[in-house]
């Protein structure tokens, strides 16, 4: 008689801190946003990973020999951390993409307080997460630029945050059909095409 292979157990807990996030199997990819847990472990689509590698390549290519660091999901980001243990972490999220130029919040674990800027791109099972929860949270968590990339539209929404957690941000929001190029806010010499952002 054949024995039929059971079904794969992803997880027994979901994680509501970094201690616990820690200790989660490495298949699984988890972010926490205010204690809330949410699994992240199908891959993203084909486009997704194209965009964002694309993206990951500009920036990549600009940043060569230069003080600030690009990386591409997954690589952790902890936020709100300052005189907390792991256990009181409540805000752990992989962008897909995250620049940062402080040396100092990065360790092996990832970057530990706000990068500089951050980089997500929707897909229907995280696009409320990353329109609301997550505009909120890095603008709470005092990230400079938070960009928002929507593949069925082909643009890019931008969010520049200042000082004023109160204020809301304009919004500018960047088009292939246009042909826009971006500048980028936190770097004064670098322009993204767009054209090869979607290429």
């Amino acid at each position: 008689m054949m024995e039929m292979e059971m079904p794969k157990q992803y997880f027994t807990k979901a994680p509501t801190n970094y201690a616990e996030y820690l200790g989660t199997p490495d298949e699984e990819r988890w972010e926490i946003i205010n204690g809330v847990p949410y699994n992240m472990t199908p891959a993203p689509s084909r486009q997704h990973q194209k965009i964002t590698g694309n993206l990951h390549l500009a920036f990549g290519n600009y940043l060569h020999k230069k003080t600030c660091d690009v990386y591409i999901s997954p690589f952790d980001v902890r936020l709100f951390t300052n005189g907390k243990n792991d256990n009181e972490i409540k805000d752990v999220v992989q962008p897909d993409l995250t620049i940062v130029c402080d040396p100092s919040k990065l360790d092996d674990r990832g970057c530990n307080g706000a990068p500089d800027l951050v980089v997500e791109v929707l897909s229907p099972s995280t696009f409320k997460r990353d329109k609301v929860e997550k505009l909120y949270l890095y603008r709470k968590a005092k990230v400079k630029e938070y960009w928002i990339i929507d593949l069925d539209r082909e643009a890019i929404e931008i969010f520049r945050f200042d000082d004023d957690p109160d204020k809301f941000p304009d919004i500018q929001i960047y088009t292939l059909k246009d042909n826009d190029k971006v500048q980028v806010g936190i770097f004064d010499d670098l322009t993204i095409d767009l054209q090869d952002v979607f290429a």
